[in-house]
């Protein structure tokens, strides 16, 4: 791979990086806050790899053109110009993210990640939180309500109806949960919130199918086959299909 080749790659990957970052392309690889960032990270790949062509495809100085005292003329001066510069050959793997994110771009997390993960909410202790959003039923995500359930045995929660977004998986004894990926930084880090369900569970839903589910705390705990963490239930009321969200994680 010669010097005008690696430009070319980094002149696609940043495009690619830019793409993705200006579109809701970006929100399946990293928080919505990083947005910023990564837009900056391809203008930079794309003007280092715009400055790397214009050196090394501009025009040799013409012979008449005389350089400075004491340097060589013309020719003289770019005496290795016409040796092409190779590096090794895995620069060429630089095309697989381009190519990942152009044309094969995968999906957001989803049931199978959370079937490989443990659940992320940890139990006990106390904690003071806030009270729930107005309206009935209140809207809070997955995340909030596994952890008022377990943080606080739902004191935060009481009798109030809850509104909750998340997408089907399948839990240890095959039945479905609800669940949403959480993260921190990016989608290498990304840790699924589970919750049971009791009450008018839905069945008969392909794992991925985005429900919103309206219903009330419960006491009931279970627990997760893949760390032993404890999952909080949901007592269902009400269910329907929603379309995939904007934004997939909490």
């Amino acid at each position: 791979m010669n010097r005008q080749a690696q430009a070319v790659v980094l002149l696609l990957l940043g495009g690619a990086v830019v793409r993705a970052s200006l579109t809701d392309l970006h929100l399946r690889y990293v928080k919505e806050s990083l947005q910023p960032f990564l837009v900056a990270a391809g203008l930079a790949l794309v003007a280092v790899a715009v400055m790397t062509l214009w050196y090394e495809l501009r025009p040799l100085l013409p012979a008449s053109v005389q350089p400075p005292d004491g340097e060589p003329a013309g020719p003289v001066a770019h005496a290795d110009a016409g040796h092409a510069h190779h590096e090794p050959r895995i620069g060429w793997l630089l095309l697989l993210p381009v190519l990942g994110l152009l044309l094969v771009a995968p999906p957001a997390l989803g049931s199978y990640a959370v079937s490989q993960a443990g659940a992320t909410v940890p139990s006990g202790g106390l904690s003071d939180y806030p009270a729930l959003p107005a309206g009935d039923p209140a809207k809070i995500t997955v995340l909030d309500y596994a952890s008022r359930a377990l943080f606080d045995a739902g004191e935060s929660i009481g009798d109030r109806r809850v509104q909750l977004t998340g997408f089907i998986a399948t839990g240890g004894a095959g039945e479905p949960i609800l669940a949403r990926m959480v993260l921190s930084c990016c989608a290498a880090d990304g840790r699924p919130v589970k919750l049971g369900l009791t009450g008018e569970v839905p069945v008969g839903l392909p794992q991925d199918t985005w429900i919103e589910v309206i219903g009330r705390y419960t006491d009931r705990i279970g627990r997760d086959p893949v760390n032993d963490a404890e999952i909080p239930y949901l007592d269902v009321e009400t269910w329907r299909e929603v379309p995939v969200p904007r934004q997939q994680y909490d």
